[in-house]
C-alpha cells in the first residue's frame, strides 16, 4: 500500500493516472516508470482475475499506488482487491446511500466496518499484520462511481456517508440510464453530471473523471476534478502502433 495516496486525494492534489486493462506486470511496470501518480486497474470491464490484478500491482511496485475498479460493489470483490495490496477501490454502480455505506463497511476493518483479516499480500503474507491493520482504515481510499440517474437523484445523501473519499463520474453509463446511450454532450446528460459535481464540491468530496486523451481530460481538470484517468493501456498501444505503421507506409 502507498501510504500517501488517500491523504493526497483528500488534500485536493491533482492525481493523474491511466487505466490498466491487461493482467501484465510488464505493462504496469512501464506505466509506473513513466511517472503517473496512480494506476486505475480495471477489473470490471476486463478478464482480469485476482491473480492477474496482483501481478499488475507487483509490476507497478510500492511507489505507484493502484486503485482497483472492482467487478461488482460487493464484499468478495472489495476483499480481493484490498487483500492483494490495492491502495483503494473504485466501486461501480453505487446508486444509494445505503449501498455506499455497505461498500465502506466492506472496505474497512472494525470498528468502522467488517472487513475480514487474512494472510495476504497486503499484510506482507503474515509478516506485517499488525503494521497493516494499524494503518489500513486510515490509508485505504474508497471511491464511488456515479454512473446512473439513480445515483444522481441520491447524490446528496451518498456524499454524506462517512468514509466516501471521492466520486468518479461515469457519463457514458449515465447517458445509457437516461436512454441517450453515448450522447455524453446531450444537455440532459451534462446537467446530470453538473448536478453530481455541484453536490460533491459543496460537500468537499473530490471528483474523478476519465478520458482517452489529454484533450479529453483537460476540461475536467479545468472544472476542478482531481482524480484523473487519461488513456487506456491497450488503446495507447494500438494507436501508437497504427501511427508508426502509417508513417512507414505513406
Amino acid at each position: 500500500m502507498n501510504h500517501q495516496f488517500r491523504s493526497r486525494l483528500l488534500g485536493g492534489e491533482l492525481l493523474v493516472g491511466t487505466m490498466v486493462s491487461q493482467a501484465s506486470a510488464e505493462i504496469a511496470e512501464i506505466l509506473a516508470s513513466v511517472g503517473f501518480d496512480w494506476l486505475f486497474v480495471d477489473a470490471e470491464h476486463s478478464p482480469m482475475s485476482r491473480a492477474g490484478m496482483q501481478r499488475v500491482l507487483q509490476g507497478a511496485g510500492p511507489a505507484t499506488p493502484c486503485l482497483v475498479r472492482i467487478s461488482a460493489s460487493e464484499e468478495t470483490s472489495i476483499r480481493d482487491a484490498l487483500d492483494i495490496g490495492a491502495a483503494g477501490i473504485i466501486a461501480p454502480r453505487v446508486n444509494s446511500a445505503e449501498h455506499a455505506a455497505q461498500v465502506v463497511r466492506f472496505a474497512k476493518y472494525a470498528p468502522i466496518g467488517n472487513r475480514g483479516v487474512g494472510v495476504a499480500r497486503a499484510l506482507g503474507y503474515g509478516l506485517r499484520v499488525e503494521e497493516y491493520l494499524n494503518k489500513a482504515n486510515e490509508e485505504t481510499a474508497v471511491v464511488l462511481q456515479a454512473e446512473h440517474i439513480e445515483a444522481v437523484e441520491n447524490i446528496e445523501e451518498i456524499v454524506q456517508v462517512a468514509g466516501v473519499d471521492a466520486v468518479f463520474v461515469g457519463p457514458y453509463d449515465l447517458s445509457a440510464s437516461l436512454d441517450r446511450l453515448g450522447e455524453v454532450e446531450h444537455p440532459q446528460v451534462m446537467a446530470a453530471v453538473d448536478q453530481v459535481a455541484q453536490v460533491c464540491r459543496q460537500a468537499n468530496i473530490p471528483l474523478g473523471a476519465f478520458g482517452v486523451s489529454a484533450a479529453a481530460v483537460e476540461p475536467y481538470i479545468e472544472r476542478g476534478y482531481r482524480l484523473i484517468v487519461a488513456g487506456i493501456d491497450m488503446m495507447m498501444l494500438g494507436f501508437a502502433a497504427k501511427e508508426l505503421l502509417s508513417q512507414i507506409k505513406t
